[in-house]
This record gives structure tokens, sequence and C-alpha cells, in this order.
């Protein structure tokens, strides 16, 4: 089993997939990864030797910011955007979406799940 910045990769799916499991790592930063150590696209997870896996390891905290410190680094950046008060900092203080979205409609996954309105009792004269 493969280990790098602290996440197991799967052992089963290819190197490039399994890269992306690391936060801060996409598709396409695997690809450039695999191509710039000379691992085949098609290879397996566990048939990866020990060498292939720590020149991995390597690359990667050379050159890229993963796991914890993006994490960190990203929530430094919205604590400090909420702490000037600035539009994008205000939207992210009341979980409204950041950059532009409507609201009126299809916010959800920002705003939570939706709550019903109750109906207001018809008043006879």
């Amino acid at each position: 089993m493969a280990r790098i910045s602290g996440v197991n990769l799967p052992v089963n799916k290819r190197v490039k997939v399994a890269l992306t499991y690391i936060f801060g790592i996409g598709l396409t930063t695997a690809t450039k990864i695999c191509k710039e150590i000379g691992i085949s696209d098609e290879k397996r997870v566990n048939k990866l030797t020990d060498e292939e896996v720590l020149k991995i390891r390597e690359f990667i905290e050379g050159k890229y910011k993963v796991e914890g410190d993006l994490r960190s680094e990203v929530t430094l950046n919205i604590k400090r955007l909420t702490d000037l008060g600035t539009y994008r900092g205000l939207r992210h203080r009341k979980k409204l979406p950041v950059r532009g979205q409507r609201t009126h409609t299809n916010a959800r996954t920002r705003k939570g799940k939706g709550v019903a309105i109750a109906n207001k009792k018809k008043v006879t004269a």
C-alpha cells in the first residue's frame, strides 16, 4: 500500500487516478506528475516499486502544497476575508454562495436543506 502525504492510495486503481485522492492534486496535476517521473498512466498502484513510490512522494513534497498545509492556507485566506469585512468575507460568514451565483433558487448545496413556511390561517369575515 502506497502512503503519500498522509493518504493511503487505493491499491487497485491506476496511479493517475489514485493521486487525485490527495487533497490539492487533480487529474491534470496527477498526469503531469506521472509524466515528469516517467511512470506509465496505465500502471496500477499495487504494481509500483518502493523506489517509484519514494520518487512520487519526494516530487510532490518538493513541488506542491497538499493536504494539511493547503487546507490551513485556504482556511486562513477565508478567515482573512471575513476579518477584513470584504464582500466575499461576508458571503462566507453568512454561508451563502461567494462567486456570484443566484440565491433565489438553486443554492441548496451552500445554504442547506430548505425550510418550509407554514400556511397562514385564513381569516373569514
